[in-house]
């Protein structure tokens, strides 16, 4: 909206030329979702409270976690709040890409509202049943995919980290790929947000890789020299990843131990699908296995765990996730919180290494 209003000025005033970069609104799209989140943030805690929205703790979890139960939940609409409302003021809005993104995270936040709604009202941690979650996360991530593949210029290529010459074209192929990636994220920061900042840590540190990703996939001659491919308009998705970022750290100000508010799966479904459909439009895939690798190895431990029981009767953890593991073994949460910050510090670091590393 600002990118329509003000740039048009720069013919009067050179100073409004900044409006057409995409660094420039990126940037003022991060500190804008932040200052929204500083504003919003504890207008809604205090609404959360008054409404009695609290989070409902399961008795088979850590003990140590049912202190924490009445702690406002739903925190994840000031995660929507601070990345829409950004984008919209900073974006340029006939992008398509931007509003397939908006669509993906409002749709899963919806989703998410729902859910959390229902455990709240009924009083315990069982919210929307997973085979209707999963229904609707299919239909939103097909609908996603449709819009992407029917797109003239958009490749259905699949990068592979480290390899140059490898980027196999697999055509139809692609739409089940998009639903996996999209779901699958979706899920993995579900079951990552179980200690207080722990998933909003690494959804920040992973937005922050893809703003980079996204600006140089959107850019010919930067994407021809580091030889990863060229998607015409979505280095403007830069703007939206930069809102992520934003409003992640400004979630974190609220959520950091002990937390005053939790995200819910209003905040983690709408995240994770936004990450995931922002690792579609930049052809960066597969790259997000790494990026995402808290995400990926809190998911894995989960299906470790319930196979290893079904086939044998044992557990390989003490507790799934695997961040209730290193509870259980005596880690304090802070402890645990921040080293898979560091970790996920770490693989960001490598997932760029791979734009020279082929």
């Amino acid at each position: 909206m600002l990118y329509y209003l003000l740039y048009p000025l720069h013919t009067h005033f050179i100073f409004f030329n900044l409006f057409r970069y995409i660094t420039f609104r990126c940037i003022y799209a991060t500190i804008t979702a932040l200052v929204i989140s500083f504003v919003t943030g504890p207008y809604l805690i205090r609404r959360l409270r008054v409404h009695q929205i609290g989070q409902t703790i399961r008795r088979d979890g850590p003990a140590s976690h049912l202190k924490k139960e009445g702690t406002p939940t739903m925190g994840g609409v000031m995660i929507l709040i601070s990345i829409i409302v950004p984008t919209l003021l900073w974006a340029e809005l006939t992008n398509p890409f931007i509003w397939i993104a908006i669509f993906v995270t409002l749709c899963f936040g919806l989703l998410g509202v729902v859910d959390d709604y229902l455990k709240v009202s009924r009083k315990n941690s069982k919210g929307i049943t997973a085979r209707a979650k999963l229904l609707v996360q299919f239909i939103v991530a097909s609908l996603c995919t449709l819009a992407l593949m029917k797109m003239p210029e958009f490749p259905t290529t699949v990068v592979f980290p480290f390899f140059k010459h490898f980027s196999p074209n697999i055509g139809n192929y692609y739409f089940l790929l998009g639903i996996f990636v999209i779901v699958g994220t979706s899920n993995a920061v579900n079951l990552t947000d179980g200690l207080d900042g722990l998933a909003i840590g690494p959804m920040m540190i992973s937005a922050a890789t893809y703003t980079l990703f996204a600006y140089l996939a959107g850019h010919a001659i930067i994407s021809r020299y580091l030889n990863i491919p060229y998607v015409n308009g979505v280095g403007e998705l830069s703007i939206f990843c930069g809102s992520m970022v934003g409003a992640s750290m400004g979630f974190l100000w609220f959520n950091t131990y002990p937390a005053q508010v939790f995200m819910g799966d209003t905040g983690s479904l709408s995240l994770g699908g936004a990450l995931g459909t922002v690792a579609l439009m930049t052809k960066q895939e597969l790259l997000l296995i790494i990026v995402g690798g808290i995400f990926v190895i809190e998911t894995m431990s989960v299906i470790i765990q319930v196979t290893s029981y079904k086939l044998t009767g044992k557990r390989v953890f003490r507790m799934a996730p695997i961040h209730h593991h290193y509870e259980l073994k005596g880690w304090a949460e802070p402890k645990i919180i921040v080293r898979f910050w560091i970790i996920s510090i770490m693989l960001g670091l490598i997932a760029i290494s791979t734009l020279k590393i082929r």
